[in-house]
């Protein structure tokens, strides 16, 4: 079975294979997704990954509602658990982007009908022996939007990532086995 050649490590494989690039519709899953790219910047996703079980308990199962609540006491508390990332910046953007989401919401009924028109609610694909990109025009007006509402390290770069992640766009390579799968999806 050919896989995409990032996946090498038993975490990235469990990853490639029943994750990234599958079409995700849930919004605390798609907040889930956002908050742990942007704890990724600068960083590997294989760091970010096996830190996720600890910062979906740091971070109450990724609840915006909760996350949206915090204060200084939990960003105290939050900066001494080695479990996740410990950068301020970080963990004070994860609570702005949740009161941010939580307004995205109230706005458009949901998270994901807001991030999936971008996309026209439909998977893109990248073409077969098209490059693998680090953003897009699409990932950038992405980005461009979130800033302008309030959102925290959600660079271009960043956005794409996560459209990748939440299946917005199937990146995975031609040959490799889930391209095909989630291209009849």
């Amino acid at each position: 079975m050919k896989r995409c050649a990032w996946a090498t490590t038993p975490l990235s494989i469990a990853y490639h294979d029943e994750e990234w690039g599958v079409p995700v519709h849930d919004d605390k899953r798609l907040f889930e997704f956002l908050i742990l790219e942007g704890a990724q910047a600068g960083l590997s996703w294989e760091t970010i990954l096996r830190k996720r079980d600890n910062y979906r308990a740091a971070f109450d199962g990724f609840d915006p509602k909760k996350v949206a609540k915090y204060d200084e006491r939990k960003v105290a508390a939050l900066l001494q658990d080695a479990g996740i990332i410990r950068n301020r910046l970080k963990i004070n953007a994860a609570i702005g982007n949740a009161k941010s989401f939580l307004a995205v919401q109230r706005e458009f009924g949901s998270f994901d009908d807001y991030v999936w028109r971008f996309v026209n609610h439909k998977p893109l694909k990248r073409k077969p022996g098209q490059p693998l990109a680090a953003r897009t025009e699409i990932s950038d007006a992405l980005s461009k939007d979130l800033l302008n509402r309030g959102f925290k390290f959600v660079g271009s770069t960043i956005c794409y990532s996560f459209m990748q992640a939440v299946g917005m766009v199937n990146d995975h390579d031609s040959t490799c086995y889930r391209y095909r799968g989630l291209t009849r999806k």
